[in-house]
């Protein structure tokens, strides 16, 4: 079923307050299980705009932002918080400590990276042997985490604590059409979501949750989703662009979105089908609005969408990501017109939504 969108509808647009906002949450440290910097942020920022505010049990921060009219949509929006990163585990002399990864992190990065460690960010660095004391059969393997440490020097041993989290130490910046940080996977997410918060249209109650652990199984969201229990719900995410030369492109149709190509709606992940429904309203959102898109083909990974769809009775899910380079390393990068192109999707298609949707055919 088609819809007529409103001509003058405004698009929300993002500027240099918007940008400066991300660069705060990118700066944050939130590894899963400790997302207290950036729930504070968004606190901060939405609690002026909220009808009702929240934090649940598990750290989730649920806003509530009630429409206009009869028969109005509760439409949950998801972003998580949390960020990969390092906990750690046990301590030896000379301010050396050991580490496990928390969330999908790959080794082969690790090595000599700075990183920043509890809620004091004592400076640190990932240490390994190196090339110059190893061996050629040692050479051939990839380093593994076992053998790495985070060396703060002994000065600084005692301020670390075991449990404490760790995140890489790079900072947000802005390189001509694009941004580099090291937590896009969320914070362009969050970011929106914080920004619908305060420009929600009144024809549907807006339900946002910021989300935790979403890295270690969408865990947060399924108590969110639980609470709102929604008639519909959108992640909003990042999802990994796989579009560099030196990669094969001939037959990509997996993890195929790539930077400068607009936000890309998900038909199907290794955790969620979406639903036909919403895929439409969202591709006739953008048509009709000459918003560029793109489709995030089916493929491994998943959002917080994997845990919301399967709660209660169900509940129609899709998600919408924003392409990410080398995401879930020390630095991402993206495009700040892809970004902002998420935001003004997301707006109208939010704008738009009415009960009609749902009574469509799958």
């Amino acid at each position: 079923m088609t819809q007529t969108i409103n001509p003058i509808q405004p698009t929300l647009e993002t500027g240099p307050a918007q940008v400066e906002l991300l660069e705060r949450l990118c700066n944050a440290t939130a590894v899963t299980g400790d997302e207290s910097e950036v729930r504070a942020i968004i606190l901060d920022q939405v609690k002026p705009y909220a009808d009702e505010v929240k934090v649940d049990a598990l750290g989730n921060v649920l806003v509530s932002r009630y429409g206009k009219g009869e028969k109005r949509l509760r439409v949950m929006l998801a972003a998580h918080m949390d960020e990969v990163g390092f906990m750690v585990v046990d301590s030896e002399e000379g301010g050396f400590f050991r580490f496990e990864t928390i969330g999908g992190l790959d080794g082969r990065v690790l090595s000599g990276k700075p990183v920043l460690i509890g809620r004091d960010h004592i400076p640190g660095v990932i240490g390994a042997k190196p090339i110059h004391l190893t061996t050629a059969d040692e050479r051939r393997r990839p380093i593994s985490i076992d053998s790495m440490r985070i060396d703060v020097s002994p000065d600084a041993a005692a301020k670390v604590k075991i449990g404490d989290r760790a995140t890489f130490a790079t900072r947000f910046s802005q390189v001509g059409p694009s941004l580099r940080a090291k937590a896009f996977d969320n914070r362009l997410g969050v970011c929106l979501l914080i920004e619908l918060v305060k420009n929600a249209p009144a024809s549907s109650d807006l339900q946002a949750a910021f989300t935790v652990q979403e890295e270690i199984g969408a865990r947060g969201a399924r108590v969110a989703a639980y609470t709102f229990n929604p008639d519909l719900a959108i992640a909003v995410d990042t999802t990994p662009a796989n579009d560099l030369p030196a990669w094969d492109q001939s037959e990509n149709l997996w993890y195929n979105a790539r930077l400068g190509a607009g936000p890309a709606i998900y038909l199907a992940d290794g955790s969620t089908l979406s639903d036909p429904r919403l895929v439409r309203h969202l591709v006739e959102t953008a048509e009709a609005l000459n918003l560029p898109y793109q489709f995030r083909q089916p493929g491994g990974g998943g959002t917080d969408a994997g845990a919301i769809h399967r709660q209660r009775e169900g509940i129609p899910s899709v998600s919408v990501s924003t392409p990410c380079r080398y995401t879930h390393t020390p630095a991402g990068i993206t495009r700040l017109e892809d970004w902002q192109n998420t935001l003004r999707l997301l707006h109208a298609a939010l704008a738009r939504m009415t009960p009609s949707i749902l009574e469509a055919r799958q």
